[in-house]
């Protein structure tokens, strides 16, 4: 019979906009609407991050980082990586949500669909940097609730999908992973 481990564990729940890097044990909640989450894990030193971001990018940027927008915060995780003195390909790379939250509601302008927009950035940032998804999980309709643990790596997903204007609930589109 083995003997379990006790383990001090920080629990987090993580605004809309903030960031978050851990190198100790850390639980870390988030739920995702059309908002997006990157989470960049180091399987052999159990230290990781994840961004909730809701806009792809902004115009003119400020001083500081802002993990609103995905082309800042995916900087701010590569500073951090570079901070632990370890490099992006080292990392497992995790992407999550981007649903539409108003599915029954036309568009008559690509700007209108933030949840894409967010889709498109977070996957064309990963490209542009080489980095590919150990898992995804992006796109459809509705809300993700959405748990990290730092320590294992492992990410749990509670996608709760709308109905469509077609009147039927969406099924979920993720790519396999953990």
């Amino acid at each position: 019979m083995k003997a379990a481990i006790a383990m001090d564990v920080e629990e987090i729940y993580l605004a809309p906009g903030s960031l978050c890097f851990r190198n100790s044990p850390t639980r870390i909640h988030t739920l995702l609407g059309s908002c997006v989450s990157m989470i960049v894990w180091h399987p052999v030193r159990k230290l990781g991050g994840i961004s909730h971001c809701l806009l792809p990018g902004r115009r003119q940027r400020g001083e500081a980082l802002d993990g609103s927008y995905v082309d800042e915060a995916f900087e701010w995780l590569m500073l951090h990586i570079q901070g632990y003195r370890s490099e992006a390909r080292e990392y497992q790379l995790k992407l999550f949500g981007g649903g539409e939250m108003f599915p029954q509601q036309s568009r008559d302008y690509a700007a209108g669909d933030i949840a894409g927009l967010n889709c498109a950035a977070v996957t064309q940032i990963a490209e542009r940097l080489c980095l590919s998804p150990s898992a995804i999980d992006l796109g459809g309709t509705g809300h993700r609730n959405l748990v990290f643990d730092t320590w294992s790596g492992a990410v749990w997903v509670r996608h709760l999908s709308l109905q469509t204007r077609e009147g039927r609930h969406e099924k979920n589109k993720c790519s396999a992973g953990r």
